[in-house]
């Protein structure tokens, strides 16, 4: 964090908090406890210390410290830095897996720059059940740390077949198969239509046949292949969100 006259520039490494109030210029924002203790205790901030806030909505903020006790703290918002910018219209579904938690799929996605995160639940699924609060909140943190100013949305888990019933007509559903006949990721991308997107990834030793079949039969499905290697579940979908921003999404 350096200054230079009334201007503040922050590098990377500082401190940076998602919190849920407006921001704008003189705006006070109060964390919440969890936030303040982090700031206080471990950080150990003092009035007048300054960090950077987003919430999503208003753009990345310049705040100092006001108000430090040993209950909390107020920060108030000084100039903006940046602009709000929104992620791709990326999306994740996954089947949750046994041998990798949800906290690390949800971190590297949220790198990766998705908007929405879906577990599911298929035949062949292990784990069950999804903490989607704890999801949030690996979220969150994943975003504090790589300069994202959102942070995805994060869903609680749902049944396959529901979730392709209900599944919106104008996204695009990257079919992760590696069961059968696809043509390669990065060819499929090439020639694929713009527009909302979303990569489908499965548990443990894939979906069943009737579960494939009944991907395939979505009318906007796109199936692809990730290579002659065998990949992991969880490799296979932060893959597939890799090869998609590079050629579909932000990294072009």
């Amino acid at each position: 964090m350096t200054e230079d006259g009334d201007n503040l520039t922050y590098p990377g490494g500082g401190v940076r908090l998602y919190v849920e109030g407006s921001l704008g210029e003189a705006a006070r924002v109060v964390p919440g406890s969890e936030q303040a203790h982090y700031l206080i205790h471990v950080m150990r901030a003092k009035e007048g210390s300054r960090l950077c806030l987003f919430n999503g909505r208003d753009g990345e903020w310049a705040a100092r410290l006001s108000e430090v006790s040993k209950r909390g703290c107020v920060l108030v918002c000084e100039n903006r830095l940046a602009g709000q910018a929104e992620v791709p219209d990326l999306w994740l579904v996954f089947a949750p897996v046994k041998k990798t938690p949800a906290d690390y799929v949800t971190q590297k996605a949220t790198e990766l720059g998705v908007r929405l995160l879906q577990p599911i639940i298929t035949r062949r699924t292990i784990v069950r059940r999804v903490n989607a609060e704890r999801m949030r909140a690996n979220a969150v943190e994943a975003a504090e740390q790589s300069g994202r100013l959102t942070v995805p949305e994060v869903r609680d888990a749902v049944d396959l077949e529901k979730l392709l019933a209900d599944w919106p007509a104008e996204r695009r559903l990257l079919f992760c198969d590696e069961a059968g006949e696809a043509p390669p990721i990065a060819a499929a991308l090439a020639a694929a239509p713009g527009g909302p997107w979303a990569v489908l990834v499965g548990p443990e030793g894939g979906f069943d046949p009737a579960e494939r079949a009944r991907i395939r039969a979505q009318g906007c499905v796109t199936p692809v292949s990730l290579g002659s290697r065998i990949l992991r579940a969880d490799t296979a979908g932060l893959a597939a969100l890799a090869v998609w921003q590079a050629l579909a999404g932000d990294w072009r």
